[in-house]
């Protein structure tokens, strides 16, 4: 089996190079050829175009930094599609967009070739050392044919679901990733300037349930992912107490905190239901609501 990957930059370089020390066969491409020296002296075979790999490997990667280099590689002159054989895969290790990866697909299938999108997260360290989260989205069957593969430079691989999920699931990954930042600096920035040494703030955080992931390991998934609010792990009125208290700190010492806020505003909405008893994650129903009463629940087995 012929490998091909295009996209030698900070990721790219690093997955591949865990490919190629998975035994395959590893075809490279790059706008930079430097970038490719190291895989080169590893053992890997040069292309001069996207066009060339398609034209001579059974699967294809591509990891590239937007929709537009994206489109380009995939569907642009002496691209992929151009030159992929019938019943190749493409891969795309990117995070681009559901609607282009979804033109893709139903590009490539008229050509009897198929398309999975499998965005990874992890960063630079984690392309380097294997240790990635690869979530993909295609036909099951052909994820379970490149599982092998995509297992050579990520330890936790996963199916998400029809063409596009894989990259829904890590844009709502990011997003969380930075709102989570938001907020952190709101915090670490009011604990310091109210006179906490910024060390002190911050291993409070880390070795509270935030750092600890209590949230994604526990939390959530006994009370808002099963829609299960009481008896209440800790109340909305109690909650909507300590965040109040850290917004009249931010008033005192003239520290903005608008997504700290949001956040005791959400509690306030709730509260107005009458759901002070209640979990605080009750007040989460709210944008269930306004999403259309998008319900949010997992199996509990």
């Amino acid at each position: 089996m012929k490998i091909g990957f295009i996209g030698l930059g900070n990721m790219g370089g690093g997955m591949s190079a865990n490919v190629l020390k998975g035994g395959y066969d590893l075809t490279v491409h790059d706008l930079r050829r430097e970038a490719a020296t190291p895989l080169l002296e590893s053992g890997a075979d040069w292309a001069d175009t996207p066009g060339e790999i398609a034209a001579a490997c059974d699967i294809v990667f591509t990891s590239l930094p937007t929709p537009r280099e994206i489109e380009a590689v995939a569907l642009g002159e002496d691209g992929i599609f151009d030159n992929i054989k019938p019943g190749a895969v493409y891969l795309d290790l990117s995070t681009g967009s559901p609607n282009l990866i979804r033109q893709i697909h139903a590009k490539f299938a008229e050509k009897g070739a198929h398309v999975l999108d499998a965005p990874v997260s992890g960063g630079t360290i984690g392309a380097r050392t294997g240790k990635l989260a690869i979530m993909v989205g295609g036909d099951k069957d052909v994820f379970e044919r490149c599982r092998p593969i995509l297992e050579s430079f990520g330890d936790r691989v996963s199916y998400k679901g029809d063409i596009g999920s894989g990259t829904i699931c890590k844009l709502m990954h990011n997003t969380v990733v930075y709102g989570l930042q938001t907020i952190v600096a709101e915090c670490l920035t009011l604990g310091v300037k109210a006179g906490v040494d910024a060390k002190a703030v911050f291993d409070a955080i880390a070795d509270g349930s935030v750092g600890r992931g209590t949230m994604f390991s526990y939390t959530f998934p006994e009370t808002y992912l099963q829609g299960n609010f009481d008896p209440a792990h800790f109340m909305l009125k109690l909650a909507h107490k300590d965040v109040g208290l850290a917004m009249e700190l931010g008033r005192e010492f003239g520290v903005p905190m608008a997504a700290g806020n949001l956040a005791h505003q959400e509690m306030t909405a709730a509260l107005n239901r009458g759901w002070q008893d209640r979990d605080s994650r009750v007040a989460m129903l709210l944008q269930e609501e306004r999403a259309g009463n998008i319900e949010v629940r997992i199996d509990k087995e």
